[in-house]
């Protein structure tokens, strides 16, 4: 037995702990890849608070339990805090006499700051409140975007939300309300972003902090904002109203980057890695080692302004394309984003006004016409699209797509000559089926 092992031995006896045998948490410890036991395992066995000893230990004896039974032991309940209804997800363990310091182990949702933008000073201050009243485990970040408080008891959730209530953090989402929104880091650290992301992160959840915390919708709804169409946040695959950053106007080309870039890496080597995996082949280079674009034919997909940054850059004309529907696999399964508004500008006040608009009107047509447990893009799959624009009072447009890593977030050329052609073949069509 090592030196550590030993003092670790005699610090659990010397709190009265009997540690719980988990031979089979025990291989989850094995591998290349860090292990949420090995953390367990460290409150349990080396934090100061001997509350945390012990709701940790039992904590990883049921657990054992549960992997050699092949069953899970928690159930749900009713937990919250004053004056809210959600933000709090009640764990209660039905084997609670066999492993009772953990037989109440509820997480607590808490909305993080736009862009997760920390100090120092806020992680430690969160870090001493949860060490005061829970388990000491945290997850940084959610799906949803919370900050995840795993393990409190009925009685510390209050006191809990009061001490960071104090220094202005607040819970998120949890049940069938508006979910705490995620934003990327935006114009903070990347040279992509075409919006104010943080802005319209606080905006909308500003807006809807009485559906965050007193759920009273079909289903969750989720916001998500990416300042660029590489869509750091998963919002395509994931948000019910997703803001994509992205631009109408021709890239930037700073062909002297281009050239140096060349230079750097090789023609080959740039003809393999940028020009040959344009999607669109948009891009094609001169002779003299410089770039000719094909904006047109631009479908944003970003790969090459992430491989040439300094030589690549969004235009000037920046907005944000908002899509509508994604989620993950329950009932009919994943569904994208589709896109409902190709562009918008985020400038002005009344830009502001109009994407906040945008989603009081979708969610209350969706909170009146959704079914019980469906989500937003389910209710579009259901009703169809054309119904879901008409509720929401937004006009049909040949420039909305349901793939927009196929086709452009923006794409404005003839599309308004080719959308009269096809209506007008429509009508034809309808009228000579009439006819017959």
């Amino acid at each position: 037995m090592s030196v550590k092992e030993e003092e670790i031995k005699n610090f659990s006896s010397s709190i009265g702990i009997t540690k719980h045998d988990t031979p089979m948490l025990d291989e989850l410890e094995h591998g290349p890849w860090p292990s949420f036991i090995s953390g367990i395992k460290r409150l349990r066995d080396q934090h100061p608070e001997e509350r945390i000893n012990k709701m940790t230990n039992d904590l990883l004896g049921q657990l054992e339990h549960s992997y050699e039974t092949r069953k899970g032991y928690w159930k749900g309940g009713t937990v919250s805090v004053y004056g809210y209804g959600g933000g709090i997800i009640p764990r209660f363990s039905e084997v609670g006499d066999v492993f009772p310091e953990s037989k109440e182990f509820h997480t607590l949702r808490v909305q993080p700051p736009a862009g997760n933008h920390y100090t120092t000073d806020i992680l430690r201050k969160l870090a001493d409140s949860w060490e005061k009243c829970g388990s000491g485990l945290v997850t940084f970040h959610g799906q949803t975007g919370n900050i995840m408080f795993i393990g409190s008891t009925t009685d510390a959730t209050q006191h809990f939300f009061d001490d960071i209530n104090e220094y202005g953090f607040d819970l998120g989402g949890a049940g069938p309300c508006v979910r705490t929104a995620m934003s990327c880091v935006g114009a903070g650290r990347c040279e992509m972003s075409n919006i104010n992301e943080q802005k319209a992160h606080r905006l909308l959840v500003n807006n809807f902090t009485d559906d965050v915390h007193r759920p009273a919708l079909p289903y969750k709804f989720k916001f998500k904002v990416s300042g660029c169409p590489n869509d750091c946040m998963n919002s395509i695959e994931r948000a019910d109203m997703s803001i994509i950053g992205t631009w109408r106007d021709d890239m930037k080309v700073d062909q002297h980057e281009v050239q140096e870039f060349i230079k750097l890496k090789g023609r080959k080597y740039v003809i393999d890695n940028v020009v040959t995996r344009c999607p669109t082949n948009a891009i094609s280079v001169n002779d003299d080692n410089t770039f000719e674009i094909d904006n047109k034919n631009c479908v944003r997909c970003m790969h090459c302004l992430n491989v040439m940054p300094k030589a690549l850059s969004p235009g000037d004309d920046r907005g944000a394309s908002i899509l509508m529907g994604g989620k993950r696999t329950l009932k009919i399964g994943d569904l994208m984003g589709t896109v409902i508004v190709p562009f918008m500008k985020l400038e002005s006040q009344e830009d502001w006004d109009k994407l906040v608009e945008l989603a009081e009107d979708t969610i209350d047509f969706w909170a009146e016409n959704a079914l019980e447990h469906e989500r937003c893009g389910e209710m579009i799959e259901r009703i169809g699209l054309v119904n879901f624009l008409d509720g929401i009072g937004v006009d049909v447009d040949p420039n909305m797509v349901a793939t927009p890593r196929e086709s452009s977030y923006v794409r404005l050329d003839d599309w308004d000559q080719e959308a009269i052609k096809w209506y007008e073949k429509k009508k034809a069509n309808t009228w000579k089926h009439l006819k017959n």
